[in-house]
Protein backbone atom coordinates (compact mmCIF):
# COMPACT_ATOMS: atom_id res chain seq x y z
CA UNK A 1 0.00 0.00 0.00
CA UNK A 2 1.21 3.59 -0.77
CA UNK A 3 1.98 5.79 1.79
CA UNK A 4 -0.77 7.89 1.05
CA UNK A 5 -3.25 5.03 1.14
CA UNK A 6 -1.89 4.71 5.30
CA UNK A 7 -1.95 8.30 5.71
CA UNK A 8 -6.13 8.17 4.98
CA UNK A 9 -6.62 5.39 6.76
CA UNK A 10 -4.99 6.69 9.89
CA UNK A 11 -7.23 10.35 9.54
CA UNK A 12 -10.20 7.92 9.54
CA UNK A 13 -9.01 6.48 13.14
CA UNK A 14 -7.58 10.64 14.22
CA UNK A 15 -11.64 11.32 12.77
CA UNK A 16 -12.74 8.91 15.18
CA UNK A 17 -11.09 9.71 18.18
CA UNK A 18 -11.64 13.60 18.09
CA UNK A 19 -15.63 12.50 17.76
CA UNK A 20 -15.79 10.00 20.77
CA UNK A 21 -13.62 12.83 22.63
CA UNK A 22 -16.15 15.37 21.49
CA UNK A 23 -19.02 13.07 22.72
CA UNK A 24 -17.81 12.42 26.31
CA UNK A 25 -17.77 8.40 24.75
CA UNK A 26 -13.78 8.35 26.35
CA UNK A 27 -10.68 9.85 25.91
CA UNK A 28 -9.17 10.61 22.49
CA UNK A 29 -8.36 7.51 20.80
CA UNK A 30 -9.24 6.14 17.83
CA UNK A 31 -8.89 3.30 15.52
CA UNK A 32 -9.34 1.39 12.04
CA UNK A 33 -8.74 -1.95 11.06
CA UNK A 34 -8.07 -2.79 7.05
CA UNK A 35 -7.86 -5.77 4.77
CA UNK A 36 -7.62 -5.50 1.25
CA UNK A 37 -7.55 -1.73 1.02
CA UNK A 38 -10.93 -1.59 3.12
CA UNK A 39 -11.89 -0.85 6.29
CA UNK A 40 -13.44 -3.85 7.98
CA UNK A 41 -13.23 -2.84 12.04
CA UNK A 42 -13.87 1.40 13.26
CA UNK A 43 -13.45 2.08 17.24
CA UNK A 44 -13.12 4.79 19.39
CA UNK A 45 -12.68 4.74 23.53
CA UNK A 46 -16.03 4.41 24.87
CA UNK A 47 -14.76 3.61 28.42
CA UNK A 48 -17.09 6.26 29.96
CA UNK A 49 -20.03 5.77 27.47
CA UNK A 50 -19.99 1.79 28.26
CA UNK A 51 -19.15 1.55 31.82
CA UNK A 52 -16.35 -0.67 30.86
CA UNK A 53 -12.83 -0.06 31.41
CA UNK A 54 -11.81 -2.69 28.62
CA UNK A 55 -13.58 -0.39 25.97
CA UNK A 56 -10.70 0.84 24.38
CA UNK A 57 -10.64 1.70 20.89
CA UNK A 58 -8.53 -1.21 19.71
CA UNK A 59 -10.45 -3.56 21.76
CA UNK A 60 -13.75 -2.16 19.98
CA UNK A 61 -12.13 -2.01 16.40
CA UNK A 62 -11.03 -5.74 16.98
CA UNK A 63 -14.59 -6.84 17.92
CA UNK A 64 -15.95 -5.13 14.97
CA UNK A 65 -13.61 -6.20 12.15
CA UNK A 66 -13.76 -9.98 14.15
CA UNK A 67 -17.81 -9.61 13.58
CA UNK A 68 -17.60 -8.24 10.26
CA UNK A 69 -14.81 -10.91 8.86
CA UNK A 70 -16.78 -13.72 10.93
CA UNK A 71 -13.23 -14.87 12.04
CA UNK A 72 -11.32 -14.44 15.67
CA UNK A 73 -8.11 -13.67 14.10
CA UNK A 74 -6.92 -10.46 11.38
CA UNK A 75 -4.61 -12.22 9.51
CA UNK A 76 -3.84 -10.11 6.73
CA UNK A 77 -4.58 -6.84 8.27
CA UNK A 78 -3.49 -3.54 9.43
CA UNK A 79 -4.54 -2.07 12.18
CA UNK A 80 -4.18 1.91 12.55
CA UNK A 81 -4.27 3.57 15.71
CA UNK A 82 -3.93 7.18 17.13
CA UNK A 83 -2.17 6.30 20.33
CA UNK A 84 0.89 3.52 20.55
CA UNK A 85 -1.34 0.92 21.72
CA UNK A 86 -1.80 0.35 26.03
CA UNK A 87 -0.67 -2.85 27.55
CA UNK A 88 -4.17 -4.31 27.60
CA UNK A 89 -4.86 -3.57 23.96
CA UNK A 90 -1.23 -4.66 22.66
CA UNK A 91 -1.47 -8.19 24.25
CA UNK A 92 -4.94 -7.80 22.65
CA UNK A 93 -3.57 -6.93 19.23
CA UNK A 94 -1.32 -9.60 19.75
CA UNK A 95 -3.88 -12.48 20.14
CA UNK A 96 -5.60 -11.05 16.98
CA UNK A 97 -2.51 -11.30 15.10
CA UNK A 98 -3.29 -8.61 11.97
CA UNK A 99 0.07 -8.25 10.02
CA UNK A 100 1.24 -4.84 11.33
CA UNK A 101 0.36 -1.66 13.13
CA UNK A 102 0.69 2.16 12.32
CA UNK A 103 0.34 4.56 15.83
CA UNK A 104 0.46 8.20 16.04
CA UNK A 105 0.91 9.10 19.61
CA UNK A 106 3.52 7.48 21.57
CA UNK A 107 2.39 6.56 24.81
CA UNK A 108 4.98 9.80 26.07
CA UNK A 109 2.39 11.43 24.70
CA UNK A 110 -1.11 9.95 26.24
CA UNK A 111 0.81 10.06 29.42
CA UNK A 112 1.06 14.17 29.40
CA UNK A 113 -2.62 14.27 28.57
CA UNK A 114 -3.40 11.97 31.67
CA UNK A 115 -3.30 8.26 30.21
CA UNK A 116 -0.18 7.25 31.99
CA UNK A 117 -0.02 2.96 31.86
CA UNK A 118 3.77 2.94 33.21
CA UNK A 119 2.14 1.29 36.49
CA UNK A 120 0.85 -1.81 34.62
CA UNK A 121 4.14 -1.90 32.77
CA UNK A 122 5.79 -2.13 35.85
CA UNK A 123 3.11 -4.98 37.27
CA UNK A 124 3.78 -6.65 34.39
CA UNK A 125 7.63 -7.17 35.43
CA UNK A 126 6.58 -7.98 38.88
CA UNK A 127 6.25 -11.08 40.59
CA UNK A 128 2.29 -12.16 41.28
CA UNK A 129 3.41 -11.38 44.75
CA UNK A 130 4.64 -8.63 44.85
CA UNK A 131 1.98 -6.45 42.59
CA UNK A 132 -0.40 -4.12 44.10
CA UNK A 133 -3.23 -6.19 43.55
CA UNK A 134 -2.98 -8.86 46.00
CA UNK A 135 -3.01 -12.18 43.95
CA UNK A 136 -3.07 -15.92 45.10
CA UNK A 137 -2.96 -18.96 43.46
CA UNK A 138 -6.05 -20.95 44.34
CA UNK A 139 -7.14 -24.74 43.26
CA UNK A 140 -4.33 -25.19 41.00
CA UNK A 141 -4.59 -29.00 40.77
CA UNK A 142 -8.86 -29.10 40.08
CA UNK A 143 -8.21 -26.55 37.28
CA UNK A 144 -5.52 -28.20 36.17
CA UNK A 145 -7.86 -31.20 35.58
CA UNK A 146 -9.52 -28.70 32.70
CA UNK A 147 -6.66 -27.86 31.30
CA UNK A 148 -5.67 -31.83 30.74
CA UNK A 149 -9.25 -32.55 29.29
CA UNK A 150 -8.35 -29.35 26.80
CA UNK A 151 -5.61 -31.32 25.83
CA UNK A 152 -6.59 -34.26 25.15
CA UNK A 153 -9.83 -33.14 22.77
CA UNK A 154 -9.65 -34.44 19.40
CA UNK A 155 -12.16 -31.26 17.80
CA UNK A 156 -10.98 -28.37 19.26
CA UNK A 157 -10.20 -25.58 17.41
CA UNK A 158 -6.38 -24.28 17.93
CA UNK A 159 -5.46 -20.41 18.13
Amino acid sequence: MIEEQHQQFMLEAIRLSAQGASKNEGGPFGCVIVKNQRIVGRGNNQVIARNDPTAHAEIIAIRDACLHLEHFQLEGCTLYTTCEPCPMCLGAIYWARPERIFYACTRVDAAHIGFDDQFIYEEIMAEPQQRKIPMKQLLRLEALKVFSAWSDKSDKTHY
